[in-house]
């Protein structure tokens, strides 16, 4: 039995860029055992799996090494980037069923735009320990329901950090982001993830993050439409778009491989 499996950098239009994503689609079901097993095979930070419905959507779930997760952007726009460029599927937009509800995914030009729901952080004060973990101090610190948000002053001070991630998890903080406004035309705001609590200590470009940032900084910018960069090694530009109590987040993709397994 083979099983069709791809290797996709996603929010980037340049190979070995962005976020890399495994697009899986099994023509059976599998059970979550074998699913999980594979994401920690691959070591990415996302691996998707996707199963065609009766009526014409998709099934979508989405494993880190570590664990299941209840949402994912990168890997989502990586699914949708194999069904229209590598399956040659014709249809659009593409519904996807998931643990966060149904999404969906249209064509926007060169890229692809994600329709996720959004995550506004409130006001919190910053949890024991993050400041000498983080090494920097935030001038706002916030919470959404998986994790805590820190405000930096400059952008620059969010590119130099080198967090330690073991005090993070000694704190308990599970999820961070950290972000400042841009230092660049192109670049409203800056970013970058770190997520020890689903085994990954930063993640390169994270959609579901920008489902917290973009209701921020719309908020404080004024604006609805801005354009963010994640500033991890890798580096990965992310559009948003705030439409109420939704996310509109735009990216382009790369498939980096295309093949099978024969497990």
């Amino acid at each position: 039995m083979t099983t069709p499996l791809y290797i996709v950098d996603a929010f980037t239009d340049w190979p070995f860029a962005g976020n890399p994503a495994a697009v899986c689609l099994p023509d059976t079901p599998r059970d979550t055992a074998w699913m999980q097993a594979l994401a920690g095979e691959l070591n990415l930070s996302e691996t998707a799996f996707l199963r065609p419905r009766a009526d014409g959507d998709w099934d979508l779930r989405w494993f880190t090494p570590a664990v299941e997760v209840d949402l994912c952007g990168h890997a989502t726009l990586a699914s949708a980037h194999v069904l229209w460029h590598e399956r040659r599927h014709a249809d659009w937009p593409l519904r996807f069923h998931t643990r966060s509800g149904p999404l969906t995914a249209t064509r926007h030009g060169r890229g692809i735009t994600l329709d996720l729901p959004a995550d506004p952080p409130l006001p919190a004060s910053a949890p024991a320990g993050l400041v000498a973990a983080l090494g920097a101090s935030p001038v706002w610190t916030g919470r959404w329901p998986k994790g805590h948000v820190a405000v930096l002053e400059h952008a620059a001070q969010v590119r130099q950090l080198t967090p330690d991630i073991a005090a993070l998890t000694a704190a308990g903080i599970e999820r961070l982001i950290v972000t400042a406004p841009g230092d660049r035309p192109d670049q409203d705001f800056v970013s970058r993830f770190f997520a020890p609590g689903v085994g990954l200590p930063e993640d390169p470009v994270t959609g579901s993050a920008h489902c917290v940032l973009a209701p921020y900084w719309c908020a404080r910018l004024g604006r609805t439409r801005l354009t963010g960069f994640q500033a991890s090694r890798r580096g990965g530009v992310v559009g948003v778009e705030l439409a109420g109590d939704r996310v509109r987040l735009t990216g382009q993709a790369v498939t980096i491989h295309s093949g099978a397994l024969h497990v």
